[in-house]
């Protein structure tokens, strides 16, 4: 281990040497503000390795070229050529050559030599790699955890870090999600009084949309905004006489949706003035679903027709398009799913992807897994139940499916498993699909509010805290092939030589809330926390998941055994098939994968660098709640074989093996206490038998939750036998 730290260090000062006496010349062929942009990275990338920029070609050692846009090369790709001293990039179109020149500032961080970076050529995946981003004023939810983003969000500093995190991970789309955006970015022509603020105030907030959308542009990033259908500003409900529930002050979304004239008209209206007072917004999304209650599904599309669409077609330029797949396919807003709805859909989007103002493809989204994509690789559900095949059979030409990847399960905890993204994007390699969206409707990326104020952290912003979760999606969506080394080498190039182990830890150890998803079903937002071993109980109040819950959760994946099954064939003689993965089995692994991700990281030494010390701790934690759950999972069994078939011995290792579990919560507790703060957590608003004011004052933090835990060994110490139930 010495020798070979000490060869890293001997190499990283011979680079270091070498670099010194190098100059560059970047040479942009066609300048444009994404060649500048490229540029702009190129320089920042050399700078820090101590190159010297130069604006004299003829002194330089090295040039690199950021060559005319080549068709031919395909859209989004590049080509990297290396020929004596010169390097070219050349893209397919001005985002591939944004990406070829980001792969050379990529070796060069890496500490590659000038004269090892290889020729090659990448290409994308998928043509949509999309970040969904609720933007925190106007929330769909309404909580403090929410609200706390706010001046965050109104920074144009926090975008210009957000969208260079995009572009660095080959995302090429943002859409801005919002109840009802069109107060915060405009004046309305016909209907002046429904924006709150003065003349001053709106032009900060225009200064802001601009600026976000200016910078997207520069970076070769789409924009879309996304509003939730029939919401308008109380400033509108109380000068012009309409609905005031509307307006969703109290939140309520599951109501009535009103379809008057002068509602109509002004939605129309404010998505044709967007457009055209924002001319670098990609497009729109349209979503089906909140304050459309009473609405048939034929009636929500005829509105979204003469609304968001007709808007469109009137700002006179093209536009692309998100139509969201309704879930609903009953006049309720909480509906299920339907054959009929489905084909209902496919022909309204097939026609608008007819409209001459649309540029297609339209990307007609679906949840995956509804709100737990975190979960299985397996296409279980969407929002709304079960998923037939009428979108993808005959294959569509005017749309392209995408999947919302949703995150409501860690947002406090690193995480980082690359076989899970390439499991999942290989599962949907179809010829209809188009992409991804990834993103959080629970959670908002901006203000770090889980960091204990001490020593210097290398980071800032709350999404620059999960990196390697924005990594791994990023570029393994653009291309599946990208090896764990790209993502190793990051770990090294932020710790050192001893972060080595860390990529192959977290694959380990953050497959705990992959399984722990899989092994519990669940539905929407609230009904899963998997960071905080949560979910629904009896009384659909988010809590700490129980031993008895544990027993009788049914599972998500098809190929996991649940606890009850999993007793009752066995004490019946029954097995399972190899391709099962019954609650001992998934015990195992757990063990297996969370001792291993702990030996992984010992060696690590934080006490010199605090934001490695919470790279370290977050796989500490992981892995002590795997470990947690596999205790669990195997108290149940013992516990429900002795609940029906009376073994003491059963009931005595059953609380035994709670009172391991318990241990473990406590290790999760010692290593976290110190480290982070209580939170506020959107999923605690809706308990029962508290008003919203009470539950906005919870705080999650897993020392708050160890009553319950040790609860679970008191469960299993009460437990009876009866006789013939």
């Amino acid at each position: 281990m010495k020798i070979k730290l000490l060869t890293m260090l001997l190499l990283s000062i011979s680079v270091t040497l070498h670099s010194v006496a190098q100059r560059v010349f970047i040479q942009q062929t066609e300048p444009s503000p994404q060649s500048r942009y490229a540029a702009e990275q190129l320089t920042k990338a050399f700078r820090a390795r101590k190159f010297i920029i130069t604006n004299d070609a003829g002194t330089a050692t090295y040039t690199i070229q950021l060559a005319s846009v080549k068709v031919n090369v395909g859209p989004e790709s590049y080509t990297l050529e290396r020929k004596n001293d010169r390097i070219t990039v050349t893209g397919g179109d001005v985002r591939g050559l944004i990406y070829g020149a980001l792969s050379v500032a990529e070796d060069v961080q890496n500490g590659v030599s000038l004269n090892a970076i290889s020729s090659r050529t990448e290409q994308p995946h998928l043509p949509l790699r999309a970040i969904k981003f609720d933007l925190p004023w106007d929330t769909y939810r309404h909580s403090d955890a929410l609200d706390l983003h706010y001046e965050t969000c109104r920074d144009t500093l926090y975008w210009k870090a957000f969208l260079d995190m995009m572009v660095a991970n080959r995302f090429n789309a943002l859409s801005l999600w919002n109840l009802h955006p069109y107060t915060f970015m405009i004046r309305p022509t016909n209907f002046p009084k429904a924006t709150p603020f003065n003349e001053q105030q709106m032009k900060e907030w225009q200064t802001l949309f601009h600026a976000i959308f200016r910078m997207a542009h520069e970076r070769a990033i789409d924009t879309y905004l996304v509003p939730f259908n029939i919401f308008t500003s109380p400033e509108f409900s109380k000068a012009y006489n309409v609905n005031p529930r509307l307006n969703n002050l109290d939140h309520h979304h599951f109501i009535d949706g009103d379809t008057s004239a002068i509602v109509k008209q002004y939605t129309r209206e404010c998505v044709t003035q967007v457009l055209r007072e924002y001319p670098e917004l990609t497009g729109f999304g349209l979503t089906l679903g909140e304050a459309m209650g009473g609405m048939s599904p034929q009636q929500r599309e005829d509105w979204m027709k003469a609304t968001i669409l007709d808007g469109m077609r009137q700002a006179g330029r093209k536009t692309k398009l998100i139509h969201r797949i309704p879930f609903s396919s009953t006049t309720g807003s909480l509906g299920v799913t339907s054959i009929e709805t489905e084909k209902l859909t496919r022909k309204s989007i097939e026609r608008e992807g007819n409209l001459d103002f649309i540029e297609g493809p339209i990307w007609a989204d679906l949840k995956y897994n509804w709100s737990h994509a975190h979960s299985t690789p397996t296409l279980v559900k969407v929002h709304g139940g079960k998923l037939y095949d009428t979108y993808f059979k005959p294959d569509p030409t005017a749309y392209k499916i995408t999947w919302t990847v949703r995150n409501e399960d860690f947002f406090c905890l690193r995480w980082g498993v690359p076989d899970f993204v390439r499991a999942h994007i290989a599962a949907n390699n179809q010829s209809y699909v188009g992409g991804y969206f990834l993103g959080s409707e629970t959670y908002i990326p901006a203000k770090d509010y889980f960091t204990t104020p001490s020593a210097p952290v290398n980071w800032k912003y709350a999404f620059e805290r999960q990196w390697l979760f924005y990594k791994l999606w990023g570029r393994l969506l653009y291309n599946p092939a990208t090896p764990n080394a790209l993502f190793n080498a990051e770990f090294i190039r932020r710790y050192g030589a001893s972060a080595a182990s860390l990529l192959e830890a977290y694959a380990l150890a953050s497959a705990t809330p992959l399984r722990l998803a899989s092994a519990i079903d669940f539905t929407w937002d609230f009904s899963l926390y998997s960071e905080g071993m949560m979910a629904f109980d009896a009384q659909k109040n988010v809590s700490y998941i129980s031993v008895n819950q544990q027993i009788t959760q049914p599972t998500l994946d098809p190929t996991y055994v649940s606890v009850s099954d999993y007793v009752k064939t066995t004490t019946a003689g029954g097995s399972f098939g190899a391709d099962k993965i019954t609650p001992p089995i998934l015990a195992r692994m757990l063990e297996r994968d969370c001792q291993k991700a702990l030996q992984l990281v010992k060696p690590i030494n934080t006490s010199a660098n605090r934001s490695l010390q919470y790279e370290v701790a977050d796989v500490k934690v992981w892995s002590n709640l795997g470990l947690h759950v596999a205790e669990k999972l195997q108290a149940a069994v013992a516990l429900q074989t002795y609940r029906t078939s009376g073994q003491e011995a059963q009931k005595q290792a059953a609380i035994q093996h709670l009172k391991a579990a318990l241990r473990y919560w406590d290790e999760v507790v010692t290593i976290t206490r110190p480290l982070y703060n209580d939170m506020p957590l959107v999923h605690l608003t809706e308990q029962k038998g508290h008003t919203w004011a009470e539950n906005n004052k919870l705080r999650f933090h897993w020392e708050k939750l160890r009553p319950e835990v040790a609860k679970d060994i008191e469960i299993a110490e009460k437990a009876q036998f009866v006789t013939g139930k």
